[in-house]
Formats: C-alpha cells, structure tokens, sequence
C-alpha cells in the first residue's frame, strides 16, 4: 500500500505516536508499505512553526529532512497537476492543505492516513487512525 501521512499523523508519529490506533501503526512499520509526506504538510509545518503555533525540537527545515531520512518515507511534490485538481473537489473541507493532500491521493492512488474524518467524504482512499 502507498501511504500518504497527513500532517498531523506525521507529527504524531514523531511525538505521540500512542495517538495512533494499533492498526494503522502497524501498517505504518510493515516495510511493504510505501509512506509518503507532501511537500503541502512540510510548508503547512513550516508556516504554523513560524507563526509559533506549532513548537518543535528544531527548526522545520532541519526536522523534516533528518526525519524523512530517518524513517525511510519518501517526499512527494506539488506538481501542478495536483494543485490545479483541487478546484474539482466538492467543499467538504476548506483546509487547503488538506485539499491538497485529497488532490495527490485521487491523482497518484494513494491510501490517506488521517484522524480527520472530514476527508473520508470524499472519494478517495482514506483509513482514520
């Protein structure tokens, strides 16, 4: 399965990682699982870092590049393709970010990992943790 973290499940997996049910734990530690962060979640990081809403061990720059490495998951880019696909959501949500994420989910096919039920409305593979 392609996995794609939604922000706050990445943070969580480096913080409270107890916050994540035990199924969706386990299939974020199966090595035939692909886990991937957008480049959305690093900059949805970066801003709520700066604003000082979002306090962390070290600078967002620093955190997300030594984390990505460490864990093996794998960075996926905003193509334009995926920003423009949002204008064909419905508006269930209004997170831009997380729009962003529902966009590369329905494009790429992957399976979103979120606490956000919000997401589940649209068509797109979603597993709440």
């Amino acid at each position: 399965m392609r996995i794609l973290l939604d922000t706050q499940i990445w943070l969580w997996t480096l913080v409270s990682p107890q916050r994540i049910g035990a199924l969706a734990r386990h299939a974020l530690a199966d090595p035939a699982n692909e886990l991937l962060l957008s480049a959305a979640s690093a900059w949805e990081i970066a801003i709520k870092y700066r604003l000082g809403k979002l306090p962390l061990p070290c600078p967002p720059d620093e955190l997300v590049a030594s984390r990505l490495v460490r864990d093996g998951i794998v960075p996926l880019a905003v193509a334009h393709h995926h920003a423009v696909h949002v204008a064909r959501l419905p508006d269930h949500h209004r997170d831009p970010f997380d729009r962003l994420l529902v966009a590369q989910a329905q494009l790429e096919r992957l399976t979103i990992f979120t606490a956000d039920s919000r997401l589940a409305q649209y068509d797109v593979a979603c597993v709440l943790v």
